[in-house]
């Protein structure tokens, strides 16, 4: 896929499309599963903030799916479907002492500071989409940016 650039399109996933690609349960499964698929085959460039990585960890490994997920099948599905497919984005401390000030500026509280920050790594890496499964808070964060919100 290409962007109006003629590049590669660079598509960032939040942590609820990857949960919902590894997990075969989950309604959104097939569809995120296909765009995980297509992130493999290279027909975009993949990017992960290193936030995200852990906050799938954290729910693979804490939410009751059935069968449960252990630990190690966790890191297994990370490490083959992140870590070799996707590039992970970083922020430095600036990058965070700016989210505070973006949020306090624009009068945003609680839990919507996590997805500034993915918000944030969209930016930074000049993404060209963001693929959530809920897009209420980034379409907010991404208003007057170039950065598309999209939702399975």
């Amino acid at each position: 896929m290409i962007n109006k650039q003629g590049l590669n399109l660079k598509i960032l996933f939040d942590s609820s499309v990857l949960i919902a690609a590894f997990v075969e349960s989950h309604p959104k499964h097939k569809n995120a599963l296909l765009f995980l698929t297509k992130a493999n085959n290279r027909e975009f460039e993949l990017l992960v903030s290193s936030h995200t990585i852990l906050e799938v960890y954290s729910v693979l490994t804490s939410a009751p799916f059935k069968p449960k997920i252990t630990p190690a099948i966790a890191t297994q599905l990370i490490e083959s479907n992140i870590k070799t497919i996707a590039k992970t984005v970083t922020l430095i401390e600036e990058d965070y002492f700016n989210i505070v000030e973006k949020m306090s500026g624009a009068n945003l509280s609680g839990g919507i500071i996590y997805d500034a920050i993915i918000t944030e790594c969209a930016l930074k890496t000049k993404a060209d989409e963001i693929l959530t499964l809920n897009p209420k808070d980034f379409l907010r964060l991404t208003e007057g940016t170039s950065v598309k919100v999209s939702s399975l």
